[in-house]
């Protein structure tokens, strides 16, 4: 009888010791909508391979320039993600990282490349066919920096039926005078792949309806807001980041709504190092709401 309890003891042990966690980088999805193969990476929370349970899902996405595996090598996600875990900060989760293709998270405005319809219809139902994904709003997050931070905003208030929390950092929002004032260079570059017709405009003729399909600010300013109050907000930005306008303009706005949220600034820029510290934060608060 003590040989079993000690066996079973170190068992125990051994399997604390090197239990870990997993992430499985560049993994293809097939689309239909935009005929292609689409690649994501995913982090698999320790006890995942040898469990039924099924976990909650957090959508993080990476920024302009970026792919599916930024948030893991330049991240250090992973680390980030396991020690939050360990300390109990955070619940295990399902972390999906999707390739953002420079799409800007929506569909391009001439219909060439859906790419906003690809992840809301296909990549979610693959993901909750593929993994043991909690079902249901209350258990499904988004996140992002940059670029992928105002994805993560335009998805979340825009699908309120599907995410009830999101965690942005440095979010690329902009104030009308950022859009028709910003270089000719700059802004072409930034829309080209997803606002074709955008590009070469100037002054106010960029403020057009492609670009409210994007803009984050129009989007609080016109719908329900007792639908947009349906989705818990976290977003963050560098008081030295070149965003910080855009993003005070957004708290501003949340606020005239009465939209609940929580809006923080810290010291720091439009860098790796700020967001390696937002986001246990941002994970937390979506954590915390998969409680509530």
């Amino acid at each position: 009888m003590k040989k079993h309890i000690l066996f079973v003891l170190l068992c125990t042990i051994t399997c604390t010791l090197f239990a870990q966690s997993k992430v499985l980088e560049s993994l293809p999805m097939k689309s239909e909508l935009l005929s292609t193969d689409i690649h994501y990476s995913v982090y698999l929370p320790d006890g995942y391979a040898h469990s039924e349970r099924h976990y909650p899902v957090v959508y993080l996405l990476n920024g302009y320039t970026g792919n599916e595996t930024d948030w893991i090598e330049s991240g250090g996600m992973q680390h980030i993600v396991d020690h939050e875990i360990a300390e109990g900060n955070i619940q295990k989760m399902i972390i999906v990282m999707p390739d953002g293709d420079d799409r800007l998270y929506m569909n391009r405005t001439d219909g060439t490349y859906p790419y906003e319809d690809m992840l809301i219809k296909e990549l979610l139902p693959y993901i909750k066919s593929t993994y043991r994904v909690r079902e249901g709003k209350r258990y499904t997050g988004i996140s992002g920096l940059s670029m992928g931070g105002a994805g993560s905003l335009k998805l979340a208030l825009k699908y309120d039926k599907i995410f009830g929390a999101c965690a942005a950092f440095s979010s690329a929002v902009f104030t009308e005078e950022e859009v028709t004032d910003s270089e000719q260079e700059g802004m072409d570059g930034y829309v080209a792949k997803a606002m074709p017709d955008m590009v070469g405009k100037k002054g106010k003729k960029r403020l057009n309806k492609s670009y409210e399909a994007y803009d984050v600010l129009h989007l609080v300013k016109t719908k329900d807001p007792a639908l947009l109050k349906t989705v818990k907000l976290y977003f963050d930005c560098g008081d030295d980041d070149f965003l910080t306008l855009g993003n005070a303009e957004l708290h501003k706005e949340l606020t005239l709504r009465k939209i609940p949220h929580e809006y923080r600034v810290r010291d720091g820029a439009h860098t790796w190092p700020f967001w390696r510290e937002s986001l246990p934060i941002g994970l937390k608060f979506i954590s915390d709401s998969f409680w509530k």
